[in-house]
């Protein structure tokens, strides 16, 4: 056991710190501060010490230097098991400090609401993280608490061990303490890097991930699972998402709400977005969200059961009504995605109770870099914001006003499909859809088949270039009037000259979309 009888409390977040100091008193422990922490002690009939008291010297350069002294670290880094130590601590007139209590400057709080580079400079905290840092490595002997969350644990075991706490209590605080400085440091290597080096890709990457949430389980049952974020920002995305009713998500759930994320957040006009293993497999736009998504439903019913939905518009009533009767005839679906659920829709949908409501209000907030683990390292891309480099027709037929607004629908459609990516289209809406297949044609020949007759008018996007003429002779057997692709095969001609026999229009973008 840890007897406490000397305390030094420092903090800049003062939350329970009365509370904490009463207890403290109750227990006897003679008590050590600093500056603003002393003073609101003192203020409340609290008997403490100064620091500059305690060692002797005073703070000087504006509170820079007030703790950084060797009777303190003294205090700190002594082993009490070690008599060379203790007859140091003697011939030096030093004493044991029991309980460190420091939270540290705002840093991460000043950086938020944008403060100037001066003050945020000042608010990199130098003696806080050395004596946290200090006591955490002599955790045996000295108890270091750097949240106020933690005080009423403090509390607990020393009344549980009459003024004493545990050796696993003060491990587990120590190890709260390299976690905190660790991440301390690397938000402010962050800012730092930032400023003086404004490449996109910096030279250094910081990924201090924490635990946000547990999910139900990993790819499988039998694999454990959680979503971690990035620690210190502000929370975006998936992070910032509330769920408003149904099961925990699972691992997958994740991956398919960031792949509908992706995809809805394309879109101007209201769109319902129907997602399965990471790629859409019915997209539509609709002046009213309950059309939208009836249209995005009938692109591929077969396909969207168990899958994932996706809205730009907060789902009203109507909507809800149309869900529920796309699941009645078609079966489940895992989530809704929207930036919000009105209270009519709300209660229509709350029937289904293992139907997850999924509420992200922000859904163009979204992360500066596209990281992907790879075995041994991470991929890092910017992610893929951009539309179209240029818009150049390259067959006799120009695509018709009808065409062109259908054939930019799709592209972004295709933009957020997983490659080798086919999409056809009619107006606003996808009729089908061949995304994530080895072979381009093979997955033109899947979109005709999902789409069937409706395919007759419509047309196509693609989002990298054909290789081969013979995604024009699919096209034109599904009756494919207009195609979109990037261009740049060697057999370009080709597809050029295929086109034109079939009187089909065809655009180059000069941009590919690939999604692996």
């Amino acid at each position: 056991m840890l007897p406490i009888r000397r305390a030094l409390l420092s903090v800049s977040d003062k939350k329970g710190l009365v509370e904490l100091g009463k207890f403290l008193q109750k227990w006897q422990v003679e008590l050590l501060s600093t500056g603003g922490t002393a003073r609101l002690l003192r203020e409340n009939g609290l008997p403490v010490t100064d620091v500059s008291a305690f060692t002797g010297f005073p703070e000087i350069l504006d509170g820079r230097v007030k703790t950084l002294h060797p009777k303190i670290y003294g205090g700190l880094l002594a082993l009490r098991d070690n008599p060379e130590h203790q007859r140091q601590m003697t011939e030096n007139n030093l004493v044991p400090i029991d309980l460190v209590v420091c939270n540290l400057y705002p840093f991460e709080a000043t950086l938020a609401r944008g403060a100037q580079h001066s003050e945020i400079i000042e608010n990199i905290d130098i003696g806080g993280p050395c004596m946290i840092r200090a006591a955490a490595k002599n955790y045996a002997f000295v108890v270091v608490v750097v949240k106020p969350e933690f005080y009423p644990a403090l509390m607990e075991e020393m009344e549980k061990n009459h003024g004493s706490v545990s050796e696993d209590f003060s491990f587990r605080c120590a190890r709260e303490v390299y976690r905190l400085t660790s991440h301390y440091d690397a938000v402010i290597f962050s800012y730092l890097e930032k400023k003086g080096s404004p490449e996109k890709l910096p030279e250094s990457l910081n990924l201090h991930l924490e635990k946000f949430r547990s999910v139900r389980y990993g790819e499988n049952p039998h694999q454990q699972g959680a979503f971690y974020r990035q620690a210190g920002e502000n929370p975006r995305g998936l992070s910032a998402a509330e769920i408003l009713q149904g099961k925990e998500l699972s691992f997958n759930n994740y991956l398919d709400l960031d792949a509908v994320l992706t995809g809805v957040r394309e879109f101007e006009e209201p769109t319902a977005y129907i997602v399965k293993h990471l790629s859409p497999c019915g997209v539509a736009s609709h002046p009213k969200l309950a059309e939208a998504y009836r249209l995005a439903l009938e692109c591929d019913p077969l396909s969207a059961f168990g899958g994932i939905v996706g809205f730009n518009r907060e789902v009203d009533g109507e909507t809800a009504e149309a869900i529920l009767q796309g699941m009645e005839k078609y079966g489940f679906l895992e989530c809704l995605l929207a930036p919000d659920f009105t209270a009519e829709a709300r209660k229509k949908l709350a029937v289904k109770k293992n139907l997850r409501l999924v509420v992200i209000s922000n859904l163009q907030a979204s992360d500066p870099l596209d990281v992907k683990r790879v075995t041994g390292g991470w991929l890092v891309q910017e992610p893929d914001r951009a539309e179209i480099l240029e818009w150049k027709v390259v067959t006799e037929r120009q695509p018709t006003e009808e065409e062109k607004r259908a054939l930019l629908f799709a592209w972004k459609v295709c933009k957020t499909t997983r490659s080798n990516a086919i999409v056809y289209a009619k107006g606003t809406a996808t009729v089908g859809i061949g995304g994530g297949l080895y072979s381009r044609v093979d997955a033109n020949r899947l979109a005709a088949a999902k789409a069937g007759p409706r395919s007759r008018g419509a047309v196509l996007a693609s989002d990298a270039f054909f290789p081969q003429p013979d995604n024009i002779e699919v096209a034109y057997q599904a009756g494919i009037t207009a195609i979109i692709q990037p261009g740049g095969s060697i057999k370009d001609q080709e597809s050029v000259d295929a086109c034109n026999r079939y009187q089909m229009a065809m655009v180059f973008t000069g941009m590919r979309h690939f999604r692996h």
